[in-house]
C-alpha cells in the first residue's frame, strides 16, 4: 500500500484528565544526547561569522562531538544528584561510536528515546527507502546495546510526517514526539495499527534559549520558576512541561548546574509528576481504556 495522503485518526485524551495522584502539571526532563555522520557537523555553532558556502565548519563539527565526549556524563551526574530519571533522545550512530556509554545512560534507569540514526539526518528530508533504512539500522543498533527495543522515538529537529509515523508502527514504536500541536497526548490510528503522540514543548529549550536569545543559565531557572505558580494554579488545565538541553551545549560546566537545579526542584515537589513520554503513553492508555 502506498504511503502517500494517508492521515490519521485521532483519539484525544479523556476530557478532564489529570496525571497520577489528581496532579494537572507533568514536568520531563530531557537530554539531546545527538551526533552527526562523519563528513557532516551542527548546524549550531559558538562563532557568529558564518563561513561561506561549502566551506567546511571544524568549528561546528568540534563543538558538536563536546556532547558525546564530556556533556553526557556531566548531565547524567546533575540528574542522578537530583534523583530524576529523563529522556535521553539517542542517536543511532553513538550506539556504534561509544556504546559503553548509551548502555550506562540505560542502566541508570533513564529512558532510552531513538533520535534517528544521526542529527544531519532529518526524516523529511529523505527519500522513502532512507527514512525506512534509517529507522531500522537506528532500532537494531540500540536495542543491541540497551537490551530493549525502544519504545519511543523524536526524529532530529522532531521534524516528521505521517508517512515516517507508519514506519514507526511497523517497527514496533508505542509512541513519538515529533509534534507540538496540543497539551495533551494523543492516539493517532492508521492503517498499520497505533502510535501515541506525546507533544513537546519548547519553552525551556536551552539552545534557543542561550544561542538564539543569549540568555544567561541563571535566567533559564528563572524563567522556569517564574512560569511555574501560574501552571500550578490553573487546576483545570492538565499540561506537559519538557525542560529540554543538549549535551553539546548545557552539558558544559557553565551551564550543566542549572539543568541540575530545576531536576532538584522538581523532585522535591508533591505537586508535580516528574515522568517519561513513555510513562505518559501508558498512563493515556489506562485512561483510554477506563473510559471504554
Amino acid at each position: 500500500m502506498s504511503s502517500a495522503s494517508v492521515s490519521p485518526e485521532i483519539r484525544r485524551a479523556p476530557a478532564n484528565m489529570k496525571w497520577p495522584g489528581g496532579r494537572h502539571v507533568a514536568v520531563v526532563f530531557n537530554v539531546a544526547y545527538e551526533a552527526w555522520s562523519e563528513g557532516a557537523a551542527s548546524g549550531v555553532g559558538p562563532m557568529g561569522n558564518p563561513l561561506p558556502a561549502g566551506v567546511f565548519d571544524a568549528n561546528a563539527d568540534s563543538y558538536g562531538r563536546y556532547g558525546a565526549n564530556a556533556g553526557i556524563r556531566r548531565l547524567m551526574s546533575m540528574l542522578d544528584r537530583a534523583g530524576v530519571q529523563a529522556n535521553v533522545f539517542t542517536s543511532g550512530v553513538l550506539a556504534e561510536r561509544d556504546p559503553q556509554q548509551v548502555r550506562a545512560v540505560a542502566k541508570a534507569g533513564h529512558e532510552i528515546v531513538a533520535h534517528g540514526y544521526a542529527q544531519d539526518l532529518i526524516p523529511a528530508k529523505l527519500s522513502a527507502e532512507e527514512d525506512e533504512n534509517y529507522i531500522r539500522r537506528t532500532t537494531e543498533l540500540l536495542t543491541q546495546v540497551i537490551g530493549t527495543r525502544p519504545a519511543g522515538w523524536i526524529s532530529p529537529r522532531a521534524t516528521a510526517n505521517d508517512d515516517t509515523f507508519r514506519r514507526l508502527i511497523r517497527h514496533g514504536y508505542e509512541w513519538q514526539g515529533d509534534v507540538l500541536d496540543d497539551d495533551l497526548p494523543y492516539v493517532q490510528r492508521y492503517p498499520e495499527g497505533e502510535i501515541i503522540g506525546v507533544p513537546l514543548s519548547i519553552e525551556f529549550n536551552d539552545l534557543s534559549h542561550s544561542m538564539r536569545f543569549g540568555r544567561s543559565p541563571a535566567q533559564f531557572i528563572e524563567m522556569f520558576n517564574q512560569a511555574l505558580p501560574h501552571l500550578l494554579a490553573n487546576t483545570d488545565d492538565a499540561v506537559i512541561i519538557d525542560v529540554l538541553v543538549h549535551t553539546h551545549c548545557y552539558g558544559r560546566p557553565a551551564c550543566a548546574w542549572a539543568y541540575g537545579e530545576i531536576a532538584k526542584q522538581c523532585a522535591a515537589r508533591d505537586d508535580l509528576w516528574v515522568t517519561t513520554r513513555g510513562q505518559i503513553a501508558a498512563h493515556l492508555r489506562s485512561q483510554l481504556s477506563a473510559a471504554r
